[in-house]
C-alpha cells in the first residue's frame, strides 16, 4: 500500500475541560456517534460526495507494460462511481474532529496496448484520514479550513475484455494514481466540506416564531470546542417581542452534565427560560362579573366578601354587579432545582363595583403570590411547560370600604385562580418553546433532566 498526502478537513475547536463553564443561553454536547451520523448523512447518504466527484477526469497514463513491454496508454480516464463509501469520526481533545472516509473509486477509460484499443475499468480502494478545523468565528459563523491529511491507496483491480495486461501495468497505474489523485480530489473535497459547513450552520442560526408573541433568534455564540467525548456548541437565544423589542436575560455560569451514552445533550439555562416565559405570559388583565353562572371560585369569593365587609358599608350590597379583575404583577420567575421546576408569579386580584356615576369602588385589592409546579415535556420538537398551582400567599393591598381581615378568602381565591387564570396561562404555554434543530439531530426519545439552574434534554 502507498501512503500519500491528500486533503485535510479540520474543525480545530477549543479544548474543553470537564468543568468548563459557559455563559450562553443554551449549550449542546454532541457525541462522536452523533457526529458520525450527521457527517455520513451530509456527505455520503445525501450523495454530496458522489455528486461533486462524478465525471472527474484524470490525466492520461503512459508507459510500457503490455505484452512484450509494448507501449501502453490509458486515456479518457474518469470517475464513474464512488462505491461503498463509509465514514467514521474520532474527537481529538483540543484539536478537533478526525474524519476517516473509506471508499472504492470506480474509474473507466480507454486502454491502448500497442495497436489494440479497448475499454478499461479500474477499481481502487481509498482510505482517507483527515482532521476538521473551524476558524475565524464571527457573528455566528465559522470558516472551514482544509489542510493536509493522509490517504492510503489499497488494492487496485484492472479489467479489460482481452485480459492482455501484465502485473507491470498494475504498478504503473498505482504509481500514476498516487501522483495525480491528491491534486484532483483536494478541491472537490474542499467544496463539499464548505457546503456541509453552510448546511450545518443553518441548523444553529435560525429565527423561529413563538406563536404570535414574538421570535427566538438562535445563533452560534462561540467557536465549537472538543473534549475526547463530545463536540460542544454554545448558542445564544435572543428572545424578541413582536416589534423587535428584545427581552434581556443574563446567564450565570454552569457546567454541562455528563453526556453518558446519549447522542446529544441540550442544556437550557434558567434565565433564558425566564425570558421566554415573559414573552409567552404577556397577557392582558382578565375581567369578569361575579354571577352564579360564572366560576364557582369567583362566586364563593363574592359571597364570603360580604361576611368580612364592615357592617356600615351600605354601598357593598348595592344593585351594581361585583366584578373581578386579575392582572399579572411583574414577570414570572422560573426556578430550576435538582429534579424540580417551579414558577413564582404575582397576581393582583381586584374586586370592585362600577358606580352609576361611572366611578369605581374598590372593595378589595389583593396581591396573590403563587407557587406553581412545572411539568416539562417535548411535543413535536418543542418544549412544552404546564403549570399547576401548589401554593397561594395573600396580602391586602387596599380596600375602599375598610376590609382588613382576608384570611378567610385564601381558599376561595386559590379556587378562583385555578379556574380562571391557570387555563389561560397553560393555553398560552401550549404552543411550546421552539428549539434549535442542532445539526439536524431529531428530538426523539428525549429524557428530561432538571438540575440546579439547568433544564437538560438528553437525546
Amino acid at each position: 500500500m502507498t501512503v500519500l498526502k491528500l486533503f485535510g478537513i479540520i474543525f480545530f475547536c477549543g479544548l474543553l475541560s470537564p468543568s468548563q463553564e459557559v455563559l450562553s443561553g443554551l449549550s449542546c454536547a454532541v457525541s462522536p456517534r452523533a457526529m458520525q451520523n450527521v457527517l455520513s448523512d451530509a456527505i455520503i447518504h445525501n450523495g454530496l460526495l458522489q455528486q461533486h466527484l462524478q465525471g472527474l477526469v484524470l490525466p492520461n497514463i503512459m508507459g510500457e507494460g503490455g505484452l512484450l513491454n509494448s507501449p501502453t496508454s490509458i486515456t479518457g480516464l474518469h470517475l464513474v462511481q464512488v462505491r461503498l463509501p463509509r465514514l467514521s469520526v474520532v474527537l481529538l481533545p483540543g484539536i478537533g474532529v478526525q474524519l476517516t472516509i473509506g471508499a472504492k473509486l470506480q474509474l473507466s477509460g480507454k486502454c491502448l496496448v500497442g495497436l489494440l484499443s479497448e475499454l478499461i475499468d479500474i477499481l481502487v480502494d481509498v482510505n482517507i484520514t483527515a482532521n476538521i478545523k473551524c476558524t475565524n468565528f464571527e457573528s455566528g459563523t465559522v470558516q472551514v479550513v482544509t489542510e493536509d491529511c493522509l490517504c492510503i491507496l489499497g488494492a487496485i483491480k484492472i479489467k479489460v475484455l482481452s485480459g492482455l495486461l501484465t502485473l507491470s501495468v498494475n504498478e504503473m497505474v498505482l504509481r500514476q494514481l498516487t501522483a495525480t489523485l491528491p491534486a484532483l480530489l483536494c478541491p472537490v473535497v474542499d467544496i463539499v466540506m464548505n457546503l456541509v459547513n453552510i448546511q450545518l450552520l443553518g441548523t444553529l442560526n435560525a429565527v423561529i416564531p413563538v406563536g404570535t408573541a414574538g421570535t427566538i433568534h438562535y445563533q452560534l455564540a462561540s467557536i465549537p470546542y472538543t473534549s475526547g467525548k463530545f463536540l460542544g456548541l454554545d448558542l445564544d437565544g435572543a428572545v424578541k417581542q413582536v416589534g423587535g423589542i428584545t427581552i434581556p436575560h443574563d446567564s450565570s455560569p454552569s457546567a454541562l452534565p455528563p453526556l453518558m451514552d446519549r447522542l446529544m445533550l441540550l442544556a437550557m439555562r434558567q434565565n433564558f427560560l425566564n425570558a421566554i416565559l415573559t414573552l409567552l405570559l404577556r397577557m392582558p388583565p382578565q375581567t369578569f362579573p361575579c354571577t352564579p353562572d360564572i366560576f364557582s371560585g369567583a362566586n364563593r369569593l363574592h359571597e364570603t366578601l360580604w361576611t368580612i365587609a364592615p357592617a356600615g358599608c351600605s354601598t357593598c350590597r348595592g344593585t351594581s354587579p361585583v366584578n373581578i379583575r386579575l392582572t399579572l404583577g411583574g414577570n414570572p420567575l422560573i426556578l430550576l432545582e435538582e429534579n424540580k421546576a417551579s414558577v413564582k408569579l404575582s397576581v393582583l386580584v381586584q374586586v370592585f363595583l362600577n358606580r352609576l356615576d361611572g366611578s369605581v369602588l374598590n372593595l378589595l385589592l389583593l396581591k396573590a403570590d403563587l407557587g406553581l409546579n412545572v411539568r416539562v415535556s417535548i411535543v413535536g420538537g418543542r418544549l412544552v411547560l404546564r403549570l399547576a398551582l401548589r401554593s397561594t400567599s395573600l396580602s391586602l393591598e387596599s380596600s375602599d370600604v375598610g376590609i382588613s381581615n382576608i384570611s378567610i378568602l385564601k381558599p376561595h381565591c386559590s379556587s378562583l385562580l385555578m379556574e380562571t387564570l391557570l387555563p389561560v396561562m397553560n393555553g398560552a404555554l401550549s404552543i411550546g418553546i421552539p428549539l434549535p434543530n442542532v445539526l439536524g439531530i431529531p428530538l426523539i426519545k428525549v429524557d428530561v433532566q432538571i438540575l440546579a439552574g439547568l433544564l437538560v434534554l438528553l437525546v
